[in-house]
Order: structure tokens, then C-alpha cells, then sequence
């Protein structure tokens, strides 16, 4: 197979370009490297394409190896003709690649096993030979019995003849091809109640499904969302349910995946059966014969036990398969959005973590990051001492000039947030406050990072001052924890867990070559994001940086241990040092292409010392003027990298996540018993899964967008029309504070915020 052309048709580019893209992988480049400073090799081809592309390209790659694998194995046997060859080399799929394999793979000791020990191959080819028109199978049969191999009946002897015609049929790849095809077509997932599982009510079908998808923690948390008693009433719906399995849904995959492996369903896949008999006897039946009656018994028997619980498992697996790569696919989406939310910067903020009996953890952390101040306060129960609570908070709000308060959004957090609110009522001060998503907080607290970074605190303090920079700069924070304790997506705790991890490692780290890292600030933590750093390379980087003050251009990083040539190329694009002797060093113009930087500016008469100011804005225009692709060429390098160093040099040190609106900040609390039908609020959006979208309203439980009122047309998925952080309106449709559930439309409101900003 020619990779490069496979992956070209597949991704739709260039095949120079694809195999561009295979040699600079496989050289040890990174995907942001490639995707930022390798446009003109690429087609332009950005990091999410890349990674797809590496993936398939992994998968192609042992698929070659496998085929060499296969095709040695079988000439061992002495059984690899020219029409095998062809057909492996052909094989576009491992599942395709495996079938061809099947007859030649050692077996575990099996039915036709035995009856090919007892010397019954001969009399199974007769059978399949099915020209005897005349005659008896029995007095043929006779010829084979041998009681001292265990044959001792003519019953026998065909019996095991059948075994053995069963399990060929059974790896007849062709055949094999064709009943997966039926399979798809008409196989269609049959759910029922486990015995004693059934829950007395079923529930709405969309809202069962979305409270088993928005609750990934474990049953615990699913029976609490549920608001009932019976924790297998998530998947009351499912109890006699019945859907096409070509048209199942991932989250309803997941969903009754769930539900089976938790002992409240049974599931089974159920086909055609009369045309699977009839594309196998199509296949492997001719005319008339004595032996045809033997022929159907086997055919049918190979169906039953051996090929349809292979061809099932096989499909619940793709279907798995398909379903955990969308959520993964959409876990990472709403993972980069959360992690490229604007920054609070230049804020005063005190991050409010919440809790009942050991009171709520205050840290004051300046706008830069620094904690100036910790309390602990106990406005809520059991102890619910308000006014020495409120009077603690204030002399914090006057003495460090507080500008926001951060509440977090676990245990406690709606008693803190009407505290809070009351008290901003009360004082002179403009304080604002604002819920923030707690996720993963208790699990950076207790981290050995943590104890590092705040030595002097008890782990909740530690989760306040985490919470309060959570705001002020959300990707600087939230790289500290494992992304999938984040808690953007659906049932992420029901997927590959090494797929998962690669994949929103991959988009951490994007995200982090995206908006770039001030190399004197940044922790270790965000360092090891950085294209070509490891977590050695970056505390390596950080020593550096202690010992010897800060850097002052991107050279210095070659003096760096154990940061070498290779990784200097992979990171120093991606670093950024204001204040540099070298203004480029505070862009994402990469040192390889200072020179033409150098020579760009000087041929419309400018020179470093104007890049930032004012009379650069001229150069769009002058560039323009005389051509892109004639200045590209005088400077030498592409029109992709012309246009990337032309806006670095007219917004150096630029942070593209200041391009979105800022977090909406509020002074004063609504709850569910002030909602009605029919209202119109501002919210912001918290998560996007398959079915539809939560949204934050301000009321302390998320609203639910379902897909179907998520936009005036149709849609194929949420993420169409809104994206984590997007500040949209929203209609409220109804409200059951007994159960906690808020239904939202966002029909005939503007949707086009997810389409601004930054590009999925």
C-alpha cells in the first residue's frame, strides 16, 4: 500500500503534502511545530488535522506490519499462493485482514479440531464436494467409523464431518465480508430490564439518557441526579427499548454499554436470520445431493454458534468503538475551549471554596497570581456564624482592594453564592462575583504539585488560591490537572483510558502552543505543554531561570541542560519573552525566521525598533501592494508564513484569547423559584455533549439546551451552535425544581457567537 496516496485521498490534500506530513512525523517533530512553522509543506493543514493524520497513520503503518506478519506466518505452513498474496496486500482493514488470516491461525483446540483428529476430513469434503446424487451419506459415513479414535457410529462420523464443514464456513472471509454488511444494514440493539431491575416509572426517553450522560462519577452520583430512589431508573427508557444499531446515537451506545455493565440490562443484537441463511447457503450450497441436508445442518449451525456471537461482539465493539471516539472527539472540543477562555487579568480576586461543617476557604491572590491572604469563614451550616463571616470577608475586600470574588461551584456553593451576594449589597466597594467550575480542584490540592507551590497552606486553602487563579488565567491553572478530572465531556470515565489521555493531552497541549507561555513566568507545569520540552527539559528550564535571573532572549535557552537542538526548534517559536533585547522574542515569529522578518520590514523601510507602533499598521497594505507571493519569494519563505510573521510584527506579544468576550461577572443572585416559562436570561455554557448543551443562567443548577431547541435548523451535534465559555440567551421552557431540571431554548436567539473567536 502507498501511505502517502491512501492518506492524501483520505484527508483530501496533496499527496507531496501528505508525504511531507509522514516524513516530518516520523523526523520527531511535534504537531504544533508542524501545524504552526511547516504551513507551506502542509498545505496549511492545522493541529487537529495533524493529529487525525497520525493517528491513521499509525494505524496504516501496522497494518503493513501485520500484513508481513500474516503473509510470513502462512508461508511457514506452506500454504502462501500468489491469489493469498493479493489478496492481503489488498486488505484496507485489520478486521478485513484478520478474516483472510482465520484459516491459517492456530486454533485452540476446537469441535472440528477434534474431528480432524479423528480422521473425519475426508468425509467433510465429500459433503462439501455435494456431487453424490445417489446413495446414502450413512453408508458412507460407515467407511469412517474407528472406536478406538473415538468414532464409533455413522451419526458420529457425520456429526463431526459438520463440525469441521461448520468452522470453514465459519472463516470464509468473503462470506465473513457479507454477513457484517447484513449485520449493519439490519441489526438492531435489543435492550430489556436484568431480572429484578425494572424501576416502577420509566422516564422520559431523552431525559433518562441525559442524566446517565451528564453524570459520570459513578451510581452514586447518577441516583442523585436522577432524584429517585431507585438507582436504575437512569435507564428506565431502556427496559424494552429496540433502535437500529446504524442509528444509535453515541451517547445512547454509552448509555446502555453502562447500564448492561452495571447488571440493570440485558442487551442483545438481533438480525435477519432468513437472509443471513440465505447469503450462506448463496455461498456455500449447490443443487441437489444426497449430502445437502448435512451441508444446511452445518451452514446453519456455523451461523448460530460460531459467526453470529463472533459478528455481534464485533459490532457492539465498533459501535463502542464509535461512540467513545465522539466523545473523546467531543470531551477534547469542549476541553479547548474551556482551557482558551479569556483571562481575568489586572484583578484583584478572592477564591471563595465552599463548604458546610469546616467552614469556606477564602485566598486573596493579586493580579498576578500571588497569594496575599487566606480565612477560613463559617456562614454556612452547622455553624452558620453570617455576620462574623461577612464581616471577616470585608475587611479582606477593603484592606487588598478586591475586585471579583470566585465561588466555586461544589458543596455549599448555593448558601455561599446568596452570602456572597448579600454581602456586595451591603459595602460601598464595586465587587462583583462569579461561579467558577470546580472540577479537578481537590485533585490538584492534594497533588504533590500543590504542596510545592503553597508549602504553607492545608490542602483546601490550596483549592481557594486554585479556584481564585482558575479566573484570573484559566489555561495557566487548569494545565496542572489531569484533563480528565476537568469534567467537560460525557462518561469519560467509560473510555479507553489511554486513548482518551493521549487525546486531551494533544489538545492541552495545542492549547498551550496556541496562546503561547512567557517564558520568565510560566510553572513547570505549563512548560511541559510546550512543543519539544519534556517535564525534565522544563524544570531544567525553571533552575535556569532561578539561578540566574530571567532570560532575556531566546539563545539562552541552548544553555539550558539537556535542551538541545532539536527541542530548541520544537519550542522556541512557542516561548515568549517580554521586554527582550530581541523584540521578535516576544512573538511567535520563530528564530529561523528572524532574517526574514529582518528583511521584510527593511523592504518597506522599516526596521525592528517599529514593530508594535503605530506606522506598522501601513504593512498589510504595502504588501499587498506589491504582491504576497513576490514579497514571500524576496524574503524566502511561503505565503502561509508571510501572513503569520505580518501579524506577529503588528501585535507583538499578542494573546488571541483577548479576542473573547470576558467572563460574565454579576452582583446579585436569581434561584429556581424565580424562573417562569417564557423568560429570556443570559447564560453561559458549561458543557456540550451529544444530546444537547448545559448552560449556567445564574440560578446554581445548569439548564438543559436540548439538541432539538438548540437552533431554528437542523444540526447534527450541539457544537454547531455553541461552544464552551460562549455567553449566549436563552429561553426557559419549563422548570421542576423537585427533580432540579431547567429546560432551555436557545430557538430565535443568536447562536452565531460560536462561530466568532477562536476557530474549532
Amino acid at each position: 500500500m502507498n501511505i502517502a496516496k491512501a492518506l492524501a485521498k483520505e484527508f483530501q490534500c496533496r499527496e507531496i503534502h501528505a508525504q511531507n506530513i509522514i516524513e516530518l512525523i516520523e523526523d520527531g517533530n511535534t504537531i504544533p511545530f508542524i501545524a504552526r512553522y511547516r504551513k507551506e509543506m502542509t498545505g496549511s493543514c492545522d493541529d487537529q488535522t495533524l493529529r487525525q493524520f497520525g493517528i491513521r497513520l499509525e494505524y496504516l503503518t501496522n497494518l503493513e506490519k501485520r500484513k508481513a506478519e500474516i503473509k510470513a506466518a502462512i508461508e511457514e505452513q506452506g500454504k502462501l499462493t500468489p491469489a493469498l498474496i493479493a489478496d492481503i496486500d489488498g486488505a484496507e482493514t485489520l478486521a478485513r485482514l484478520e478474516d483472510i488470516y482465520r484459516p491459517y491461525r492456530a486454533k485452540r483446540r476446537t469441535r472440528a479440531g477434534i474431528a480432524r483428529e479423528k480422521g473425519l476430513e475426508p468425509l467433510a469434503r465429500i459433503i462439501v464436494a455435494q456431487t453424490l446424487t445417489q446413495g446414502d451419506l450413512w453408508t458412507i459415513a460407515q467407511e469412517y467409523i474407528d472406536p478406538e479414535k473415538g468414532v464409533a457410529t455413522a451419526q458420529e462420523a457425520v456429526e463431526g464431518a459438520k463440525d469441521i464443514i461448520a468452522e470453514d464456513i465459519s472463516d470464509d472471509a468473503a462470506l465473513r465480508a457479507t454477513l457484517r454488511q447484513l449485520f449493519w444494514a439490519s441489526g438492531r440493539v435489543i435492550c430489556a430490564a436484568a431480572t429484578g431491575k425494572a424501576a416502577g416509572d420509566t422516564a422520559d426517553a431523552d431525559n433518562t439518557a441525559d442524566a446517565a450522560a451528564k453524570n459520570t462519577a459513578g451510581s452514586a452520583a447518577r441516583k442523585a441526579a436522577a432524584g429517585a430512589g431507585d438507582p436504575g431508573e437512569v435507564y428506565a427508557q431502556y427496559f424494552a427499548y429496540e433502535e437500529p444499531a446504524v442509528k444509535l446515537p453515541s451517547h445512547r451506545i454509552l448509555a446502555i454499554n453502562r447500564g448492561e455493565k452495571e447488571g440493570f440490562l440485558k442487551v442483545d443484537l438481533a438480525v435477519d436470520e432468513e437472509l443471513a441463511r440465505f447469503r450462506i447457503e448463496e455461498a456455500w450450497i449447490r443443487g441437489e445431493s444426497v449430502t445437502r441436508p448435512a451441508m444446511e445442518e452445518a451452514a446453519w449451525d456455523s451461523f448460530k454458534r460460531l459467526i453470529q456471537p463472533s459478528l455481534r461482539r464485533e459490532i457492539r465493539n465498533e459501535l463502542t468503538d464509535k461512540a467513545a471516539g465522539q466523545a473523546i472527539n467531543n470531551f477534547g472540543l469542549n476541553l479547548k475551549h474551556l482551557l482558551l477562555q479569556p483571562p481575568l487579568k489586572g484583578k484583584v480576586v478572592i477564591g471563595f471554596d465552599p463548604a458546610y461543617r469546616t467552614g469556606c476557604k477564602l485566598a486573596v491572590v493579586d493580579a498576578t497570581g500571588k497569594v496575599l491572604d487566606t480565612q477560613v469563614i463559617y456562614p454556612t451550616p452547622p455553624q452558620k456564624r453570617e455576620a462574623e463571616a461577612k464581616e471577616t470577608l470585608r475587611e479582606l475586600i477593603f484592606r487588598h482592594k478586591v475586585d471579583v470574588i470566585a465561588i466555586g461551584n461544589g458543596t455549599a456553593s448555593k448558601e455561599s453564592e446568596i452570602f456572597v451576594a448579600g454581602l456586595i449589597r451591603e459595602i460601598s466597594r464595586p465587587v462583583s462575583y462569579i461561579m467558577v467550575n470546580e472540577a479537578g480542584a481537590s485533585v490538584y490540592s492534594a497533588s504533590p504539585l500543590a504542596a510545592k507551590e503553597f508549602p504553607e497552606f492545608d490542602v483546601t486553602l490550596r483549592g481557594a488560591a486554585s479556584i481564585a487563579r482558575r479566573l484570573q488565567d484559566p489555561l495557566a491553572e487548569l494545565v496542572k490537572i489531569d484533563p480528565k478530572s476537568i469534567g467537560v465531556g460525557q462518561y469519560q470515565h467509560d473510555m479507553p483510558e489511554k486513548e482518551l489521555g493521549k487525546a486531551l493531552q494533544g489538545v492541552v497541549e495545542d492549547c498551550v502552543n496556541q496562546v503561547g507561555v512567557d517564558l520568565n513566568t510560566a510553572s513547570p507545569s505549563l512548560l511541559t505543554y510546550v512543543a519539544g520540552l519534556s517535564g525534565a527539559t522544563a524544570d531544567n528550564v525553571v533552575r535556569y531561570r532561578e539561578s540566574r535571573g530571567a532570560f532575556s532572549n531566546r539563545r539562552q535557552l541552548r544553555e539550558v541542560p539537556k535542551l538541545g537542538p532539536k527541542a530548541f526548534q520544537q519550542c522556541a517559536g512557542f516561548l515568549r519573552i517580554p521586554g527582550a533585547d530581541q523584540v521578535l522574542d516576544n512573538t511567535s515569529v520563530h528564530p529561523e525566521s528572524y532574517a526574514a522578518a529582518e528583511k521584510l520590514l527593511a523592504l518597506f523601510q522599516f526596521s525592528t525598533l517599529d514593530v508594535g507602533k503605530e506606522e506598522l499598521s501601513a504593512l498589510p497594505a504595502k504588501i499587498k501592494g506589491q504582491g504576497e507571493e513576490k514579497v514571500a519569494a524576496a524574503i524566502g519563505v511561503g505565503v502561509p508564513t508571510l501572513r503569520d510573521m505580518t501579524a506577529e510584527l503588528l501585535q507583538p506579544g499578542r494573546d488571541l484569547r483577548d479576542q473573547l468576550p470576558p467572563p460574565v461577572l454579576r452582583a446579585d443572585i436569581m434561584s429556581m423559584e424565580d424562573l417562569r416559562p417564557g423568560m429570556t436570561l443570559p447564560g453561559t455554557v458549561r458543557n456540550v455533549v451529544d444530546f444537547g448543551i448545559f448552560v449556567d443562567i445564574g440560578v446554581h443548577q445548569d439548564g438543559l439546551v436540548h439538541i432539538s431547541q438548540a437552533a431554528n435548523r437542523y444540526i447534527r451535534h450541539p457544537s454547531e451552535v455553541a461552544k464552551v465559555g460562549d455567553q449566549i440567551n436563552v429561553t426557559v421552557l419549563a422548570v421542576e425544581p423537585g427533580k432540579k431540571r431547567i429546560s432551555l431554548s436557545m430557538r430565535n436567539h443568536n447562536t452565531a457567537t460560536a462561530e466568532a473567536g477562536i476557530k474549532n
